[in-house]
């Protein structure tokens, strides 16, 4: 993801959209894997003596349920992407560090595949079937408290 600051208006901002090879986030975990490249729509100007990117980033993973291991799609959304950084003599500025960081820091730390509600985990349906005691059957024969609960009880005086 990188600027050229030579495009960046003086005293103004540039738009820049585009998309990077899912390779930038660097993900090696079987649990989370890159579906599609990172997308991006920043705005960049100069300040100070630095370069300033808003925006947003988002890419599609698949991740493993933490409940019953299914695989399930996911889109990671930075909504407010945000950075600052010092500029040296470079003619480009890399944001792809920063982007990086910025997905990882958002991927949710035990996934579920019900996340959004739209299903329901079978994980957490078999924990239910398991939880739920089985009702209890009626003893036969004759009730063992049936002459005490015939006792009444004595008056109040």
């Amino acid at each position: 993801m990188k600027i050229h600051l030579n495009q960046i208006p003086s005293g103004g901002t540039l738009h820049v959209e585009g998309e990077e090879d899912r390779d930038i986030l660097d993900l090696h975990d079987a649990l989370a894997q890159a579906k599609s490249p990172v997308r991006y729509s920043l705005d960049v100007g100069l300040s100070g003596g630095g370069l300033f990117a808003t925006g947003t980033l988002s890419v599609d993973l698949e991740l493993e349920c933490v409940r019953c291991l299914n695989r399930f799609p996911y889109t990671v959304e930075v909504p407010n992407f945000a950075v600052q950084v010092e500029l040296t003599t470079a003619e480009t500025v890399d944001l792809t560090d920063e982007a990086r960081e910025d997905i990882l820091l958002v991927l949710p730390p035990h996934p579920h595949c019900d996340w959004n509600g739209a299903t329901t985990c079978a994980g957490v349906l078999e924990m239910q079937r398991i939880q739920e005691p089985e009702p209890a059957a009626e003893p036969e024969g004759p009730n063992p408290w049936a002459t005490l609960d015939q006792l009444s009880k004595p008056k109040d005086r």
